[in-house]
This record gives structure tokens, sequence and C-alpha cells, in this order.
């Protein structure tokens, strides 16, 4: 029997050999090709890419192949590619979409297939499910040997890196990084990323130090390339011992981004995103609407309504906010995953990007990372998160969301519940303006469970009356 291949918050994603196979990866492909074949937009070019994972140069070459037998032109990245530089390939080629073969921050037995619209942004929910029917058996698949393909011009092998240095040109000014006199760590987590912020940022005073910069898919020293810990412990020692400024961290295809503190403390992806949100509105004076998925902070409101600007809240994943965005004309979005996409680029997240944000709000403002999160809170107070992963058996998630249902607490690590918002999951408002979130991951079998609140102390109290609402403790 086939497998039956799901899109979930980003994507398809399967482990290598088993369900990830040639056969599938080609399946995937042609379910895309037919999509957009029945949309009228045959003929037309498609971006394809991949990361440093085992054998993704070899898949995304399958999914050249499919398409090309579809009659679509296929620009095929020459090296592997950071994600946000894939989907701007999009916008600058002109093309239909993209098909990304990547998993981001799973463990190193998975590999990945995305895909991305016109815009270079996530596909919404209603066109990932008309994918997911087009998917054929392995005998509906239409291929054009990749030679062939070549011979009649229909692949093409290209450099993405010009088109998108360029638009980031148009984003910010990189001189005064350069001149500042930073150092600065980046983990490039054995992934994409590794060489593009000494690229973007030589020539100057700003000395980079990367690690993790080559490839390996095994991921050493860490159990995934994802930018939380553990897996960052070994670049935030290495910022302490080196005497940088700052720690920059990438997962697996650089559309995350990662923040450590010039003491080496892990500052969590809600601060960074609220971090983010202040620098556009308080240092660079610009104004509009935040998008921001229900996983991610209440901070956020509180800055909306401090610089007079709406906040849209989405459920998980960018095929929501994607959307969101291009709808609201959003000047920022994102999520909890450490994902954030700004206005003037592409709907996507974008890792380099926000990296360079990020030390130009140290460099506009003169203050270390530590001193930003004490600035932050003297504007919207403190706050804190936490989030815990557990594996779950998948035949007992009909049962164990409807225990969660059933639960009906009245109180919540010792705060009062407020309501319960099930657009994706299960978040419980809490008192003090904080939260409890319960949901099943997308793209794992895990159950994820998540809080924000004002009192530190009630973190882990909170937390464990998540894990035991959903029969877990």
């Amino acid at each position: 029997m086939e497998t039956r291949i799901h899109f979930g918050t980003d994507g398809w994603r399967g482990r290598i050999a088993e369900e990830y196979t040639f056969d599938n990866v080609r399946r995937c492909a042609q379910g895309f090709a037919s999509y957009l074949l029945d949309q009228g937009q045959g003929g037309q070019t498609i971006v394809v890419g991949y990361d440093k994972r085992f054998a993704s140069e070899h898949f995304a070459a399958a999914v050249a192949e499919v398409l090309a037998g579809n009659g679509f032109r296929v620009l095929l990245t020459n090296q592997a590619t950071p994600t946000p530089v894939i989907s701007y390939a999009v916008v600058a080629q002109g093309a239909a979409g993209a098909v990304n073969i990547t998993a981001s921050h799973n463990p190193p037995t998975d590999n990945g297939f995305k895909v991305r619209d016109r815009h270079g942004g996530a596909i919404a929910p209603d066109g990932l499910l008309e994918i997911e029917r087009r998917i054929p058996t392995i005998e509906g698949v239409r291929r054009l040997p990749l030679e062939k393909a070549q011979a009649q011009g229909m692949v093409e092998y290209f450099d993405p890196a010009p088109a998108y240095l360029e638009q980031l040109g148009r984003l910010i000014d990189v001189q005064p990084i350069r001149d500042a006199g930073l150092t600065v760590l980046v983990d490039a987590m054995w992934g994409n990323g590794a060489g593009w912020f000494p690229r973007l940022l030589g020539g100057g005073r700003t000395r980079i130090i990367e690690i993790h910069a080559e490839r390996n898919p095994l991921f050493p020293e860490m159990n995934r390339p994802e930018p939380i810990p553990p897996n960052v412990d070994a670049g935030l020692r290495q910022t302490v011992e080196l005497g940088a400024d700052v720690c920059i961290i990438n997962d697996g295809d650089a559309d995350r981004v990662g923040l450590g503190d010039e003491q080496g403390r892990f500052i969590n992806q809600l601060q960074v995103y609220a971090l983010l949100a202040l620098y556009f509105l308080e240092v660079r004076g610009e104004r509009g609407p935040i998008v921001k998925t229900l996983s991610t902070t209440s901070m956020l409101e509180k800055l909306g309504r401090l610089y007079n600007v709406p906040v849209y809240q989405t459920g998980v994943g960018f095929k929501y906010v994607a959307p969101k965005m291009l709808e609201t004309g959003a000047l920022i979005g994102g999520e909890e995953s450490g994902g954030y996409a700004f206005r003037g680029h592409v709907p996507e997240r974008d890792g380099l990007l926000a990296g360079l944000y990020l030390l130009d709000l140290m460099v506009r403002t003169g203050k270390t990372p530590s001193q930003l999160i004490e600035h932050l809170y003297a504007r919207v107070g403190p706050h804190y998160y936490d989030r815990v992963d557990r594996r779950f058996d998948e035949s007992l998630r009909a049962a164990t969301r409807q225990r969660i249902l059933d639960a009906r607490p009245k109180t919540i690590g010792g705060l009062t519940v407020t309501g319960l918002d099930t657009t994706d999951g299960f978040k419980f408002g809490l008192e003090d303006g904080g939260w409890l979130l319960i949901r099943f991951s997308g793209t794992e079998p895990i159950l994820r469970v998540y809080c924000e609140t004002t009192d530190q102390a009630r973190v882990q109290p909170i937390l464990h009356d998540g894990l035991r609402i959903a029969g877990l403790a």
C-alpha cells in the first residue's frame, strides 16, 4: 500500500527511506504540478531548492524531472540554499511557485517537501488540501529525465543569491553594523545559513565567528537543528568563551532565528518577536498591522495598544500567517517557532534578515541584548514562557482531544481560567493576561504544551497542569 501523504503545518515530512522515498517525493511533485495545471498555470517557471540533509539535492532533482515532465520550466538552485532565498527567487524570477526539499528543524532522520505560491509565501490550507487530493499513485507520475530536461531547456541550474542580496540592500543598510566593531557568534546549525553572515557583514570592524558551518546531516552537538535549548547550548557556551556580544542562531534551512545574549543566556522566541516589533515601531518609527499565531506572545497586543497598531491572531503555521499578512499589509508577521516575516519582502520567514534587524537594533540603540530585554520589559512588563513537547501514540489523538475538551478546568497553575480558544488546539486564557496552549504538532507525532505568564514562578505549575489536562502528567 502506498503512503498516504498529508501536508501539515508546513508541507509534508517523513522519515528518509521509510515513507520519505524518491517515489513518494515524485508523487508530491506530481500533485503540485497537477494543482498548478488545473489553475491554468501550465508552462510557467517553478523554482526548486533544497537543504543540506541527506540526499536533498537528489530529491530536488527528482522533483525537477516531474515538473519538467508536466511542461514547467524549472530553475533548480545550484547549491543548498536558505529557504528565504528560495522564496524571494520566486518573486525575482516571476515564477508561479516553488518546491523546497527541507525538513527544517526536524530530527536528522527526516526530510520534507514544502511548496510556495507566486508571492514566495506558504500556500493557504485550502490550497494544500487541493494539492493533497491530486497526489497520484506512482503510475500517475509524469517525468522527463534530468539530462533530457536540461538539453531541452526545461531545467536550468541557477544562483538565486544575487537577487536576494539586492533585495536586502533595499531593506536594510548593513554598513553601520559592519562598522560597529561587534563580535557576533553565528551558529549555522550545520545548515543552509552557513557563510551568509560573513558574506553580508564582512569587510568592516565587526567580526563574525561561525560554528557548525559545515555540512553534517547528523547534526552533532544538538538533537535537531531547531534554535531552542538544548540545541543552542553549545553555541551559547562559545559566546561566553569567545567574549562575543551576541549569538545569532539559524535553523537548518535558515528561515528561523534564535538569539543569545552577551552572557550566554537564551532569549526565547516570544521575546525575540517582541523585540523585532519594538524595533520597527520605536526605533524605525514605522506603523502597520502585526500578525501573530495564537502560540506567540501577548506582549504584541500590549505593543499594539502602545503604538496604536492592530494585531491579528491566526492558527499556527505560515500557511495562516502569510495570507493574513497579504490581506492586511502587515508590518511584521511571526510565530512561536522563531520564524518572522517583514513588510516589503516576501510573506515568508526569513532568519537571515531577522538576524540583521536584531543586530541593527543593537547598533541603533547602543544596547546589549540583555539591556534590550530590560528596555522591552520597561514598556510591557515582564513575561515568561516555556514549552514542553511529548511524543504520543497517534491512535490516541481523538481520545486525547476529547479529554482536553472535557476537562473544563476552573484554574490552571493557580490562576483563574478566563476563556478557551479552539482555533488551533486548546488555548486557555488566564487571569493575568497569560495563557496555556495544548496542541498537536502539524509536522510530527508530538503534543506541545506552551504557556506565557507574567509570574516566572507560575511557569512550571501551568505547564504541569497542561500535561495533566492532556493525560500526560
